[in-house]
């Protein structure tokens, strides 16, 4: 009979210990920014990452990567918005006269007016149409 010792046992292949738990993750997300919201902007937050199938996090992420912001107004903004706002007084203007004098003699006037409203507006506009996701126009 043959006693059994460690010189006698034979080792076993050895074998990595499995430590269990979920695989470590190639990048470490180590940095956080906290941002307050009130509840209407959580819920509006929470319902688009639930409709998209994501975690709030996960939905905050992509949304900073693909999103557009359009900067403050610059001085020649500024200037096109003083401008706007002088041409809708001119607008009020002849308007009262039209109704003094006539509207046939204002018709022209008003026409080019209108345009120059319209040029204004359309260049203040040229980035509300475009789909923040992908940066297309709508």
């Amino acid at each position: 009979m043959e006693i059994l010792s460690k010189e006698n046992i034979k080792p076993k292949t050895e074998r990595p210990k499995h430590k269990g738990g979920a695989p470590r993750k190639r990048v470490k997300r180590e940095q956080d920014i906290r941002v307050r919201l009130t509840a209407t902007e959580r819920f509006h937050i929470e319902s688009k990452s639930k409709s998209a199938g994501m975690r709030i996090s996960d939905w905050f992420r992509t949304a900073a990567k693909v999103a557009r912001v359009v900067p403050r107004l610059n001085p020649e903004d500024r200037s096109i918005l003083h401008m706007l706002a002088g041409m809708a007084n001119n607008l009020n203007q002849l308007t009262k006269l039209a109704h003094v004098g006539g509207i046939l003699s204002l018709a022209k006037k008003c026409n080019e007016l209108l345009n120059e409203i319209d040029e204004a507006i359309k260049y203040f506009n040229k980035d509300d149409r475009q789909n923040t996701e992908t940066g297309k126009k709508l």
